[in-house]
């Protein structure tokens, strides 16, 4: 049996918490196992000046994690799911996914403003919104094109001073990481997903480790939640059958229980004015081959081309 993990975490507030989160569910399973948390600079944290779309497809956020984990400098890398590539580096596996939590995307409106439940529906033609997403983005061009949309980088803390500074009227930011940081009451009002569909694995965290450090993986699997591993298994798989990442306008969400999922999912010119989405049910036991299957369907339709499209837009 181990008597020593390192866990490795970029340095943001979120990235600890959850790192620490990852520590805490372990300590309590194993007491006797000493925990140690190293903090790891990836290119997502040091190119702040870079749009997020120019970086998130070369695991911005994940690369040097995952070299740390080769490199034997630590046992465990703890992520936003949503991070994480769809092709893991050679040698490492996931190990657990954990619990969902809400999976929506959040509007937050400014201090002054927030007394009154907001929606998309309730902001004022001409309204600056933040978000680097380019899922976001073209969502939102989609439903309001009459709202301006402007860059958003950095961590949650200085995205809401920004937005507090008057930068902007509104900022879309992930309802998971509000919550887990204590932001909860700055949430102005949930988006539903038949408005704003989540990014693939949002509000799941993703653990991985050496695919031949079994005995790690013995003790991770008492984090996997079987529930949302088959949901995020789903969409995974459907973003990799896309060829896609989180710097296209993919969003793909599904919910599981004991024996279905309910997989939908969506392609998106990045100036929003094309959509193609659709949805499909299946066997839980099935739940790549249920992600690969839409992913078909939503090429047929057309999303080739808008992927293609959103690329060169890219360039």
């Amino acid at each position: 049996m181990k008597t020593n993990v390192v866990i490795g975490s970029r340095g943001s507030k979120l990235a600890r918490w959850q790192a620490e989160w990852v520590k805490s569910r372990l300590g309590a399973l194993y007491p006797e196992l000493a925990i140690n948390i190293e903090i790891i600079r990836t290119t997502g944290d040091v190119q702040v000046d870079r749009p997020l779309a120019e970086i998130a497809g070369k695991g911005a956020f994940t690369k040097e994690i995952e070299e740390a984990l080769l490199d034997h400098r630590i046992d465990v890398a703890v992520h936003s799911l949503k991070d994480l590539p769809t092709r893991l580096a050679d040698g490492l596996a996931l190990a657990a996914i954990t619990e969902r939590e809400d999976p929506r995307d959040a509007l937050v409106m400014r201090t002054e403003a927030a007394a009154f439940e907001a929606s998309l529906d309730s902001l004022p033609g001409g309204a600056i919104v933040g978000t680097s997403s380019p899922r976001r983005l073209a969502q939102l061009r989609n439903y309001r094109s009459d709202l301006q949309t402007k860059e958003l980088r950095g961590n949650v803390d200085s995205r809401l001073r920004k937005l507090d500074a008057g930068e902007y009227d509104a900022v879309i930011l992930a309802a998971a990481g509000l919550r887990r940081l204590g932001f909860a009451d700055r949430i102005s009002g949930y988006l539903p997903v038949e408005t704003m569909l989540p990014a693939v694995g949002q509000g799941a965290l993703g653990i991985e480790t050496r695919d031949d450090d079994h005995e790690t993986h013995e003790l991770l699997a008492e984090l996997n939640h079987s529930s949302t591993a088959a949901a995020c298994e789903a969409e995974r798989a459907l973003l990799r059958a896309l060829g896609g990442g989180c710097e296209l306008p993919i969003a793909a969400h599904a919910v599981a229980d004991d024996e279905v999922i309910h997989l939908d999912a969506l392609v998106a010119s990045s100036s929003g004015d094309r959509i193609c989405r659709d949805s499909l049910a299946g066997n839980t036991c099935d739940a790549a081959r249920l992600g690969e299957t839409l992913a078909a369907t939503l090429l047929e339709r057309g999303a080739g081309a808008l992927l293609l499209g959103s690329q060169s837009s890219q360039v």
